[in-house]
């Protein structure tokens, strides 16, 4: 899968739709409402990648003077997340994903807005056409990592993602 992969017409119109400053925070409101609350946001979407932001403020801070290991978790897990359901949307049969584990690894404390970018969409758009080529469940281990604004690396996340074709 190339980063210049074209989407389908479903997908192309979920890109879309989930980069709406509108419809996500309506999205994050309904489905994540702790996200709404901490300010998450959906930066940029594709099938090659995905960027989030997170905050940094009174919502998200630890009494460590750092954006909380769970705020951060939440903006990592999007950034892998959104990939992954634009892979499956439109697909028949339809495929369900789940998170089966989670790693990470804290370098810096996160003191400003931090950025999770994820570029694992090759993988995720490929485990989610063996499970349909297969009928097998499929795993795939993507990997984001947390940016301040001036580059500085806080954090690296591993979401292991397992996507499977429901029953027709």
């Amino acid at each position: 899968m190339s980063p210049d992969l074209s989407l389908s017409s479903a997908q192309e119109a979920f890109r879309k739709k989930m980069l709406n400053p509108f419809n996500f925070r309506l999205f994050t409101l309904t489905q994540v409402p702790a996200g709404f609350i901490a300010g998450m946001k959906l930066v940029d979407l594709s099938a090659s990648f995905c960027k989030t932001s997170i905050p940094f403020n009174f919502l998200t801070k630890n009494p460590f003077h750092s954006i909380y290991f769970a705020v951060q978790s939440m903006a990592a897990e999007l950034s892998t997340a959104a990939i992954a359901l634009l892979a499956v949307q439109g697909i028949r049969p339809s495929v369900a994903l789940i998170i089966v584990n989670l790693e990470a690894e804290f370098h810096k404390k996160a003191t400003g807005k931090t950025y999770f970018i994820c570029e694992n969409g090759a993988e995720i758009f490929e485990a989610v056409q063996r499970t349909i080529q297969t009928g097998q469940a499929t795993t795939v281990r993507a990997k984001t990592i947390g940016k301040m604004e001036d580059g500085t690396i806080v954090s690296t996340f591993y979401f292991t993602w397992s996507f499977k074709q429901r029953k027709r």
